[in-house]
């Protein structure tokens, strides 16, 4: 009897199923449908079933058996979060990396003492889970409290999560303790300055989305057949990007990896590695980095987010990336449809070469914002650098996925736009960097299936990423 493991990722386009033959370590089938969230998920969830069904009992007949199903969801938006920190450059930066590494999306920060407007604009926000940080362990109380009573004495009513100096836990606890609130305490984002203590944090948001994900996003059916929906998509991403780069004690990985996911709506780059600064003579400015770090560009993206990307590039870039094709194409109008239009599929050959432009400037802009930059300062010692953020100059591989990038005929040409170049001078984007594409749209599943089968997953991606 074969033991299949089926993975399902219920996507903001696509609700897509994985099948895993857990006694050969292969995929076996795989299929998808258009997530129909604004109906009942169910929809979609039953036409991409029955198909893999179908394509299972003619591979197999009757023998083999469903043994695990997981899930991850990205519908309706994601999971989004709204974060409160003390200041900007620390405790609230370092809430929203530590959210965006839980595989959440981050719509608003606030700092310091929130006011009357603040409150009311929060109150309005579409989220799911507010972040209260603020505060190193011994340091600053006075913000942190006051922002917890202005939370209680509001009319949000959302999970809050706690996040800042431990050395106030008790008084915070006691202003939530008979309020309307479900609240978590998690150990401080930031215990010391400029260190991030992250890990805490995005187990407790992972477990309030597994907790609230059903009533939240409109899937109380999919339990049915889902045993769990584990975590958020980019989460599931990030953590095949974690295998895939680390390997498990049994396997070894293939290096330090940086994944570029373009989407519809955005623009997800993950990096796995330390980034440090490499020579003594590079000091690191501001919050150390995260292992695995993800950024998401809320202004990149294929379809519902393509004005933003008109309007955060150049037309002078746009031509160049088209190249000769670009007078037959209306520039600002093949945009606009598409944010109009996000089931657009591109067939004709202008249209897949301006996807083929929308998607390298996707890569080249969402990287150079992940990647770290140099600085130079000039000191009677003499010339000495700054490093903010990851040093990613070392980086093995670059990893597309995605669907422009998944069915593009020369994915090579729009990952190379990850890579440093001259004129970037500071930057520290990757060097010498190779590329693989996630072909069959793997990295979700895998990530999935690494909770419970790490080596199987990683056997798995290593066969199936195709180096371009």
């Amino acid at each position: 009897m074969i033991e299949v493991y089926l993975a399902i990722d219920f996507g903001s386009t696509y609700t897509k199923l994985t099948a895993i033959n857990l006694n050969d370590r292969e995929i076996i089938a795989s299929t998808k449908a258009l997530t129909t969230v604004e109906i009942d998920v169910m929809q979609g969830f039953d036409k991409a079933y029955g198909e893999l069904l179908d394509i299972l009992a003619n591979k197999f007949g009757r023998n083999y058996i469903i043994k695990y199903r997981n899930a991850c969801s990205s519908a309706a938006g994601g999971l989004k979060i709204v974060a409160v920190g003390l200041v900007p450059d620390l405790t609230t930066e370092a809430t929203k990396i530590a959210a965006l590494s839980a595989g959440a999306r981050v719509i608003k920060t606030y700092a310091f003492a929130l006011s009357d407007s603040d409150i009311e604009e929060i109150e309005n926000l579409d989220y799911d889970i507010l972040v209260l940080s603020g505060g190193t362990n011994g340091g600053n109380r006075e913000y942190i409290l006051k922002n917890a009573r202005k939370i209680v004495e509001s009319k949000i009513i959302k999970t809050v999560i706690v996040a800042g100096n431990e050395y106030v836990q008790d008084e915070i606890k006691e202003i939530f303790k008979n309020s309307k609130f479900e609240f978590f305490m998690s150990e401080n984002v930031m215990p010391v300055v400029n260190k991030i203590n992250a890990e805490n944090l995005r187990e407790i948001i992972r477990e309030v989305f597994m907790k609230n994900i059903v009533k939240a996003k409109g899937m109380e059916n999919v339990q049915k057949i889902v045993e769990n929906i584990i975590m958020p998509t980019p989460a599931a991403v990030m953590k095949a990007a974690e295998i895939l780069s680390d390997g498990t004690e049994n396997i070894e990985g293939i290096g330090n990896v940086l994944v570029v996911d373009i989407g519809g709506a955005t623009t997800d780059v993950h990096s796995i590695g330390k980034g440090l600064p490499k020579t003594n003579n590079i000091q690191l400015k501001g919050l150390e980095e995260p292992y695995s770090k993800r950024t998401v560009e809320g202004d990149l993206g294929m379809s519902y987010s393509s004005m933003a990307l008109y309007e955060a590039t150049t037309l002078n870039k746009i031509r160049a990336y088209l190249g000769r094709k670009e007078s037959k194409i209306s520039i600002k109008d093949s945009f606009k449809y598409r944010e109009q239009n996000p089931n657009f599929i591109a067939v004709q050959e202008e249209d897949l070469l301006f996807n083929e432009m929308m998607a390298m400037i996707c890569t080249e802009i969402a990287t150079n914002r992940h990647a770290g930059v140099l600085e130079c300062i000039y000191s009677p010692m003499g010339t000495i650098f700054s490093q903010s953020g990851k040093d990613l100059t070392d980086i093995k591989y670059i990893i597309g996925t995605g669907g422009v990038i998944a069915n593009s005929r020369n994915p090579q040409k729009i990952l190379e736009l990850a890579l440093y170049k001259e004129e970037d001078t500071l930057s520290l984007k990757p060097k010498y960097a190779k590329f693989l594409v996630d072909k069959e749209y793997i990295l979700s599943a895998m990530g999935l299936l690494s909770k419970d089968f790490p080596d199987i997953a990683l056997e798995i991606m290593k066969k199936n990423m195709i180096e371009v």
